[in-house]
């Protein structure tokens, strides 16, 4: 996962990721324009009852690694020993980009099978509602969906497809309340916070 290298930046290049455009539009008798990356996505909170741990993945993340870098040494080659590839991996909730043309049910029930390595049927996911993960650039949407699985429901062990690096984590409960209560940095986007916050007063030890 941290075999990073050869790392530069270029201008931005459009991809199937990503869908970037501009908006213009007059707000109080003034034009204004504004650039925005609209987003979706699904997230899931996976909760495996057997172990009571919750099923998190870890993986290295471009753009959290940027931002790790002070603006001046982002020039010409990161230099990978000065920061290195560490910085830039996170611990988040099983999630997937909605860009097929299927239900976000479906999309959720196909990242679990493959960051997670567990099969689940449509009728197990509880979805919990949808926000908006908003920043200057950034219109995201995420659709969050919860679900309990057991040890008997795992069928590969996951880790992604199509060249994604992921590895899965499960880590007690308890021990994931304790990494989100690092008062100085915590290694996960908000989203993670907020799924965390949900499950606890929601779900933990409320049968």
């Amino acid at each position: 996962m941290e075999d990073v290298s050869n790392v530069y930046l270029t201008d931005f290049i459009p991809s199937i990721y990503t869908s970037p455009c501009t908006m213009h539009y007059t707000q109080n008798g003034k034009e204004r324009k504004w650039d925005i990356f609209a987003e979706r996505n699904g997230v899931i909170i996976l909760y495996n009852k057997t172990r009571d741990v919750l099923i998190l993945v870890k993986q290295f993340r471009a753009s959290v690694y940027l931002h790790k870098i002070p603006e001046k040494d982002r020039k010409g080659h990161i230099d990978v020993h000065k920061y290195p590839p560490k910085l830039g991996v996170t611990l988040e909730w099983c999630a997937g980009l909605e860009d097929k043309e299927i239900s976000t049910e479906e999309v959720a029930q196909e990242e679990i099978l493959e960051e997670c390595g567990y099969r689940v049927k449509l009728n197990q996911l509880e979805k919990i509602g949808t926000i908006k993960n908003l920043s200057v650039t950034t219109g995201a949407r995420s659709t969050f969906y919860y679900c309990e699985v057991t040890d008997d429901m795992i069928h590969n062990e996951g880790g992604g497809e199509d060249g994604e690096n992921v590895e899965v984590i499960e880590m007690p409960v308890k021990d994931v309340i304790k990494y989100a209560s690092n008062k100085e940095y915590v290694g996960s986007p908000i989203n993670f916070m907020y799924g965390l916050y949900w499950f606890l007063y929601n779900k933990y030890n409320k049968t």
